[in-house]
């Protein structure tokens, strides 16, 4: 008010010595064209909005503050509008990985086969040491168990007259890698192999057997024997006879590679690779891979690379620009309105009214915000909150726990105000109170409320990107630039992927540093006894 009224004052001063000049004829001098206050043109006072802005835009760090902000909400908003990904598009490539297909090894100790399920574990080790001592018999839990000798490598387990279970160190595999044979063919074949025969007999069918360990009935290959193992790497994967003799040929000739052919005819090529400290080969596969294009460079089509998602970091820091922004905006929103209405309250009534709502306030000053939210968070972390729904509570509760020193502003703004001429005068017309507080106080403390959001909505985007960086705030599949930094959480990808984390930290760097410059700015114009 003082404000406006000296420039009302400067102006009619000029106006007056313009209107005297005038008067004074030849003395202006011919050709020049005076005013006075009775003509139209004279000289227009500035309104104390247009006094503010005019301050406001002489300050040029609060302007650069003003660009940087109009291009972050620009980036963020209309960018991800422009945007040709989402911000939870995946993108992926094709890479050559090789993988387990398949592990050799050599049976060298003896292997058991149960008949009965009293050739337990133990029963099966005191059968090991029996043979390591050349025992035939011995003693477990008060029965009495033989060990006899078959053949060459291979030997049968009986409790009194009944055989119980065999060790071999020849194994008995299926052609087709998945039948599985009853203990008595087993047991036949593997005796027949030991000793050499050609032909043996299981279950009312006859079976050559040849010195390679092929076993075939009616001319077809069923089964064979042998003492290496060889195993597929994976459940989904089915191994054939020949197959496995193929490979046991390129190892036994001493090969690092092993070229067969799919079901389709096309050459397969295997690595085998030799582990002595377990007497193992592994055979490895290489496969073209569909995978997530994580961690990928900068380039044409990803301006910024990807993250470890394999998602554009450009469309994702837009989005997390405008996540960002939006709860900085409505979280001040929520804490201005509360402190707003109990402020002026507080303010306009005193007495009890104003300890009562202080009191609270005092209250909310006590409680401990970052911890209460981290516990908040991890409660929403155990109930799977929706992330949708996540954001929202974020910003309530953050809103929420801000109010405090607004409403304190308010209040003492209103008390220094509510005594003045203006009030007098409002309350002499009769006006109502809600009228006198919301129409004539709080629009003078407008001024304030605008330079307290300003600087205040940088310290709540710093909040959000705090709490999103701990893993408490903004979740996927929502970008925000706080949880986007939370992505560097080792010092291989913080060194080896600045593109990842810097460009995030520049852009939240920058915003909270603009909305910082504008709110200087603004308070220096809203007080013209700010002199910069």
């Amino acid at each position: 008010m003082a404000e406006n009224q000296t420039v009302n004052n400067v102006t009619a001063a000029d106006n007056t010595n313009t209107a005297g000049t005038a008067n004074g004829g030849s003395n202006a001098g011919a050709g020049k064209t005076q005013y006075s206050l009775n003509d139209d043109r004279r000289v227009r006072v500035l309104s104390p909005g247009a006094l503010v802005a005019r301050r406001f835009f002489r300050n040029r760090v609060a302007v650069v503050g003003m660009a940087i902000l109009i291009f972050m909400f620009l980036f963020s908003f209309l960018g991800g509008v422009i945007s040709p990904y989402k911000q939870d598009q995946l993108f992926y490539r094709t890479e050559s990985r090789t993988k387990n297909f398949a592990s050799v090894k050599e049976n060298e100790e003896l292997r058991f086969v149960a008949a009965d399920p009293a050739f337990d574990s133990v029963v099966q080790a005191q059968m090991t040491l029996a043979i390591t001592q050349n025992k035939p018999k011995f003693k477990w839990k008060k029965a009495i168990y033989s060990v006899r000798e078959e053949g060459e490598g291979l030997y049968v387990c009986l409790m009194g007259k009944n055989v119980i279970g065999l060790a071999s160190a020849d194994i008995l595999t299926a052609s087709d890698g998945q039948a599985k044979f009853p203990f008595e063919m087993t047991l036949a074949a593997l005796t027949a192999y030991a000793n050499g025969e050609s032909s043996f007999e299981a279950d009312g069918t006859s079976y050559e057997i040849d010195e390679t360990g092929s076993i075939s009935a009616g001319g077809s290959e069923v089964a064979y024997i042998g003492r290496f193992v060889v195993q597929a790497a994976s459940s989904d994967i089915i191994l054939t006879k020949e197959w496995k003799d193929e490979l046991l040929d390129t190892i036994a000739a001493g090969g690092t590679v092993f070229t067969t052919k799919d079901k389709e005819g096309n050459d397969v090529e295997y690595d085998i690779t030799y582990e002595p400290s377990k007497n193992l080969y592994h055979v490895k596969e290489e496969t073209e891979t569909y995978v997530f294009d994580t961690y990928a460079a900068p380039s044409r089509e990803h301006w910024l690379g990807t993250d470890k998602n394999g998602m554009d970091m450009l469309t994702r820091l837009m989005y997390g620009g405008r996540v960002s922004l939006i709860i900085g905006f409505l979280v001040e929103i929520i804490a201005t309105g509360i402190g707003v209405i109990l402020g002026g309250i507080s303010g306009y009534f005193g007495g009890w009214v104003d300890n009562l709502i202080m009191r609270i306030v005092d209250v909310f000053y006590c409680i401990p915000s970052m911890p209460l939210i981290i516990i908040i968070g991890a409660v929403m972390d155990k109930l799977r909150v929706d992330p949708w729904q996540r954001m929202i509570y974020l910003m309530l509760i953050l809103g929420f726990l801000s109010w405090p020193g607004i409403a304190r502003l308010v209040r003492g703004q209103i008390l220094s105000l509510r005594e003045q001429e203006f009030m007098m005068a409002a309350e002499a017309t009769g006006l109502s109170t809600h009228r006198r507080i919301f129409r004539h106080l709080i629009p003078n403390v407008i001024p304030q409320l605008v330079v307290s959001m300003t600087m205040g909505l940088g310290g709540t985007i710093i909040t959000e990107a705090t709490l999103s960086f701990l893993g408490l705030g903004v979740k996927f599949p929502f970008a925000s630039w706080g949880n986007i930094i939370n992505d560097v959480n080792n010092t291989f990808v913080l060194t080896n992927y600045w593109f990842i984390w810097i460009p995030a930290g520049v852009l939240l760097l920058l915003t909270v540093l603009a909305f910082n410059l504008v709110g200087d700015g603004l308070r220096d114009a809203f007080d013209p006894r700010m002199n910069r």
